[in-house]
């Protein structure tokens, strides 16, 4: 088992969870995907022109693996 992190990023708001194992990269990574779609809907609902927001996964090291980002802008 190893340890993985997850790192929210809001503007300039951060915050990351305690470590977590998991049996590997991907089952790290399935995991995160389900929390960050638990999330979605709430940050989409306060996601402000401009924005963007993040959530990476972060091996036991502190390396970034993988990321889900959306970004608010403008297009005019």
């Amino acid at each position: 088992m190893s340890l993985y992190f997850f790192l929210i990023r809001n503007g300039r708001y951060s915050g990351g969870s305690d470590g977590m194992e998991f049996a590997d990269q991907d089952a790290a990574r399935v995991e995160m995907t389900q929390v960050c779609g638990d999330l979605v809907g709430s940050v989409c609902r306060n996601l402000k022109e401009s924005a963007d927001w993040n959530m990476e996964l972060l091996d036991e090291t502190k390396k970034p693996l993988f990321r889900v980002r959306l970004v608010a802008e403008a297009l005019d």
